[in-house]
């Protein structure tokens, strides 16, 4: 367990100091903790709050509190790994309900770097918010320049390895864009306070977290679109690619037809054909055979076949 009080600092305290209510309060427990002392924080929640089952990020309006979860990918993996926890707030605070180190991370994050002048819940949660949201414009930006450098690598031919590695950002980006949507619906709900559990002046800080989550949104549709013309250009490569092959052996083809005839003419073997008995008629046909070659090419060249 960690509490804290929300000053000019994120202080660290004991539980009872957080009862005082001198300060609005964040706590940190794990779902056992939870489940023996929720009743504690005089939230009136007949809801269980379990980290495991969470599948998804939202937020709840109940009679006396706000709950909600969140399921937020593993920036490393995003599409194998997520980090999963819960929260229940009220006027007074908030308590994160995590089993891992990924809450306690952000709120550190947010005790080391934040100083408030004017300090409130609506202040934590935004700053909290955009510890969460930190890395994901640099991580977009990174997806983009491998979405460059494979574009730069599909144009020079290479259409074995990328599409892997296309398909592996697309999935990516898909999820991204499912995590941004609830993001936007949390931030969203904040925003309507419907509880009237923040300040009116403060509601703008969700406002703000929402249209930041909604520009993210829009970097990853402006990636999504580039990944499907990347996929394009990939098929578009390949098709060049077996035209090519098609062509050459076209060419092969037409080249050894005349031969195949001439072949097959003199394979005939009859009685009285006379160039069975000429002297030269063995090189004839072979001089024939070249010139017939030499001729093909020059006219696959000439009509730019070739």
């Amino acid at each position: 367990m960690n509490f804290y009080q929300i000053r000019e600092l994120l202080t660290p305290c004991s539980e009872e100091e957080i009862r005082d209510r001198a300060y609005q309060y964040v706590a940190i427990l794990n779902s056992t903790e939870w489940k023996a002392r929720n009743e504690q924080f005089d939230m009136l929640i007949d809801i269980e709050l379990d980290p495991k089952n969470v599948l998804e990020t939202k937020a709840l309006v109940n009679y006396d509190s706000l709950t909600g979860t969140f399921f937020v990918p593993d920036r490393t993996d995003i599409t194998e790994k997520q980090n999963a926890f819960a929260f229940a707030l009220d006027e007074k605070g908030v308590v994160l309900i995590d089993d891992s180190e990924y809450v306690r991370s952000l709120v550190e994050a947010v005790r080391k770097q934040k100083k408030w002048r004017l300090p409130s819940l609506e202040r934590f949660l935004y700053d909290f918010l955009e510890q969460m949201i930190g890395p994901d414009l640099r991580l977009l930006e990174e997806m983009e320049q491998r979405l460059n450098r494979a574009e730069e690598e599909i144009l020079k031919g290479d259409t074995d390895e990328y599409p892997g590695e296309i398909n592996d950002i697309r999935g990516d980006l898909l999820d991204l864009r499912v995590h941004y949507e609830q993001l936007i619906d949390l931030g969203q709900e904040l925003e309507e306070n419907e509880n009237g559990f923040f300040r009116q002046e403060n509601l703008r800080f969700f406002r703000l977290f929402t249209e930041r989550v909604m520009r993210l949104q829009d970097r990853v549709s402006s990636l999504r679109e580039y990944v499907v013309q990347l996929r394009d250009l990939v098929q578009s490569q390949q098709a060049e690619k077996q035209n090519r092959i098609m062509t050459l052996l076209t060419v092969i083809a037409t080249i050894f037809m005349p031969l195949t005839l001439i072949a097959g003419w003199y394979g005939m073997n009859f009685r009285y054909m006379p160039e069975l008995n000429w002297k030269w008629a063995y090189l004839g046909v072979f001089i024939l055979s070249v010139l017939i070659v030499i001729g093909c090419l020059w006219w696959f060249k000439r009509k730019k076949w070739l």
